[in-house]
């Protein structure tokens, strides 16, 4: 076993010990050597989630050897079952767009093909109970996008979600799929042959175990992952309580930009609060207003390996 492929195992281990912040392990990821401080019980970084990961690593250190066993059973299940492979953030081709967050997750499993152009992406998003209106603007967002050859993100649920992968592989675009469970599930399950299409054709792509099933607190996490891996969130339709409201929060607190289309804003009291209390939050009526704020793939990159270089020179 290489020395890379130890280390990916290491931080898959450590992500089995109990209460351990995945957040934290990630951060110590972009330095290997602070993952084997971590791996060892000590903390670099100096915060209260880092340290108490720190310590609860190592009252499990008797342990270590039985979650490098489960996180191999994992990895080998993944690429078994599914034809998924591990991606973690100590890999090159982890998304540049994850490194810029302060809550990367520390791995993904990945079924089809991340590409070098998948920074210049944005994230499609809104409610599950979309009107026939609401669909109509995911679909045109989604084949705008796709005509200036950005990558489509989208969380692979019912209403918007669906209107936008299935629109971008209709246009033939590039579409990514952040899933809100373990790769070896689809949720919902009328989108299994969705999924398998994405996985042909873009990336599915799951920060969680492989068989975690679908659970309250796995969707939030997964819009956390999808606002990270897109430049920005384009929110089509939701209500106050509504997932893609949550993402769009998210994406503020990344820095990210949040686009909100314009009928929101008209229907929703708290789109407009967010537009006026925000500067990364723009109002939209057409697609080419989010198009012309995207970078490209290799300014993000340079900011990603900039910041990682940073990071490995001074901590």
């Amino acid at each position: 076993m290489s020395s890379m492929d130890s280390n990916r195992l290491t931080l898959l281990a450590l992500c089995a010990v109990k209460g351990a912040s995945w957040h934290a392990i990630a951060r110590a990821a972009r330095r290997p050597e602070d993952l084997d401080a971590l791996a060892n019980g000590h903390s670099v970084e100096r915060s209260t989630e880092a340290e108490k990961t720190a310590h609860l690593i190592l009252a499990a250190r008797d342990s270590l050897a039985e979650y490098i066993e489960r996180a191999k059973r994992e990895v080998e299940a993944a690429q078994a079952r599914a034809g998924a492979r591990l991606v973690t953030a100590l890999d090159d081709d982890y998304p540049a767009n994850l490194r810029l967050i302060y809550n990367p997750p520390p791995f993904l499993f990945v079924r089809g093909e991340l590409r070098p152009d998948d920074p210049r992406s944005v994230a499609v998003v809104g409610t599950r109970e979309a009107s026939e209106a609401g669909l109509r603007r995911a679909r045109k967002m989604a084949a705008a996008l796709v005509a200036e050859g950005v990558t489509v993100v989208s969380g692979l649920a019912r209403g918007i979600d669906t209107a936008a992968h299935e629109a971008t592989l209709e246009e033939s675009g590039r579409t990514i799929a952040v899933i809100g469970t373990g790769i070896l599930r689809t949720y919902p399950s009328e989108n299994r042959d969705l999924a398998d299409e994405i996985a042909r054709r873009g990336a599915v792509v799951s920060q969680f175990w492989p068989s975690q099933p679908p659970a309250k607190y796995t969707f939030p996490r997964r819009n956390v992952t999808m606002s990270g891996i897109s430049q920005g969130t384009v929110v089509i339709e939701a209500s106050r309580t509504s997932g893609a409201k949550l993402q769009a929060r998210y994406a503020v607190d990344h820095g990210k930009l949040v686009f909100l289309v314009d009928s929101l804003v008209t229907d929703q009291p708290w789109a407009q609060k967010m537009l006026d209390t925000h500067r990364e939050v723009v109002r939209v009526k057409e697609p080419t207003e989010v198009i012309a704020r995207l970078r490209e793939p290799h300014d993000v990159q340079a900011v990603a390996e900039g910041r990682r270089q940073l990071t490995l020179s001074f901590g």
